[in-house]
């Protein structure tokens, strides 16, 4: 299904921005539950915190409203929080490490597997991720990643995925150094490295921020409402944020690319 919110155009494109989980790989599905269940743990430990039913709530609303900016944007809330609580918080950046750890216990056989050959990479996309991004770059695209996950993860996980080679615009991702990286950041570079206009950009993402960012430059913006557990159809929590972010096309996964690419790709002569 593809969800046309506004009226577009095609343009000719020059480059093409992706996020990665949720957008590209689902390796990291389930990574929210992780989160939310170690902030509370940490909320709850608090000498002034409130019930656990209200902690929940909390840590749902800070984890999804920052969800897309780098985690460690996540782990200072947490920090912040705790203080407000009468507690000590740990530095965030000891706390993103601690999360890190525990979402790698959950998913360190996923990579396993696909390093291995055990598992085929597809299962480990959103269905078609392949298809879309060879159709791409075969119509002369410069392809980006940008995502808040930790750069050494993004790129041994594309790479397990058999993804990287697409990616010729580059592959980035967060630094402990979180100041020196954003998805503004590498939007802005590479429209400036490249003599690129804002509206010849083409986003995809499903998250609010990566969104906002290809917005934000004049640029159209394909929000991706992956179900990363069920792999078909649309998450309905994802699609309100990504409409609330201002995207031009929702879809659930790349099943109709050519409907899609028909719609958005002017052909270049």
């Amino acid at each position: 299904m593809i969800e046309w919110v506004h009226r577009i155009k095609p343009r000719a494109y020059t480059a093409v921005l992706f996020d990665f989980d949720g957008t590209v790989s689902v390796i990291r599905q389930g990574w929210q539950d992780i989160m939310y269940s170690y902030a509370v743990e940490v909320l709850l430990a608090a000498p002034h915190a409130e019930d656990e039913e209200a902690v929940w709530r909390l840590v749902r609303d800070f984890v999804d409203e920052l969800t897309g900016k780098q985690t460690i944007y996540q782990m200072i809330r947490l920090a912040d929080e705790v203080l407000q609580r009468g507690g000590q918080p740990l530095d965030p950046l000891a706390y993103k490490h601690e999360y890190l750890r525990r979402l790698w216990d959950r998913i360190e056989h996923r990579v396993a597997d696909l390093e291995a050959g055990r598992a085929d990479p597809d299962d480990w996309m959103v269905p078609h991720t392949r298809q879309l991004l060879e159709a791409l770059r075969s119509r002369g695209l410069t392809l980006y990643l940008a995502s808040g996950t930790d750069e050494q993860y993004v790129k041994n996980e594309a790479a397990a995925l058999g993804v990287t080679a697409y990616f010729d615009g580059g592959i980035y991702g967060a630094l402990d150094d979180y100041q020196n990286f954003s998805k503004a950041q590498v939007i802005a570079k590479l429209i400036a490295d490249n003599s690129v206009a804002g509206s010849e950009l083409l986003g995809f993402g499903d998250g609010f921020v990566e969104i906002e960012n290809v917005k934000e430059v004049g640029g159209t913006a394909v929000g991706v409402a992956s179900d990363e557990e069920k792999r078909s159809g649309m998450d309905g929590w994802k699609r309100e944020r990504l409409l609330k972010a201002g995207a031009d096309v929702i879809v659930g996964d790349y099943r109709e690319q050519e409907t899609l690419l028909s719609g958005l790709l002017l052909e270049r002569k």
